[in-house]
């Protein structure tokens, strides 16, 4: 089974200028995470955009809306900001119901050493692979349907709705 990994940014892919103390987008780290994870799945990897998830806008959001229907494979997972992850997973829940999309990402960028990254990453490749077809988030190592998740802005996790 082949699954297909649509990189769109957030803090999973910045980086830090020491000169001014900003983060910023080079390139995706997503290979080098794969290859220190040791990952044996089959992947077909696309970067869409490098774009922190507070700077998408509904025509990003329906440039990734429009390449998950595009994907021939049913097994999508999102690398995606957690500061609108859940706006994202609700305009791709609400279209698409015959694929299985997992929306990951990371609370501290992956090059800082002391990532979420990795851990998630992993857990969004375990739970694409085992989820029956719908859209959700997954966030350590708990997966959440798309249409009942939210980030808890005070404790900086995802939590279920109700």
């Amino acid at each position: 089974m082949a699954i297909t990994i649509l990189v769109t940014g957030g803090t999973f892919d910045k980086e830090y200028n020491e000169l001014d103390g900003k983060l910023f987008f080079k390139n995706t780290h997503l290979h080098e995470m794969l290859q220190l994870g040791r990952s044996r799945v089959k992947l077909n990897i696309k970067t869409l955009m490098l774009v922190d998830s507070l700077e998408l806008t509904d025509e990003d959001r329906h440039t990734i809306l429009r390449r998950c229907i595009k994907t021939r494979v049913d097994r999508i997972v999102v690398t995606h900001g957690t500061d609108t992850m859940e706006i994202t997973a609700r305009v791709l829940g609400e279209a698409i119901k015959d694929k299985t999309i997992v929306l990951t990402g990371a609370m501290v960028p992956y090059k800082f050493g002391s990532s979420d990254g990795l851990f998630n990453l992993g857990s969004a490749l375990a739970f694409v692979q085992t989820l029956p077809h719908g859209v959700y988030i997954v966030m350590n190592g708990r997966f959440f349907p798309w249409d009942n998740v939210t980030k808890n802005r005070k404790t900086g996790v995802f939590e279920e709705l109700h």
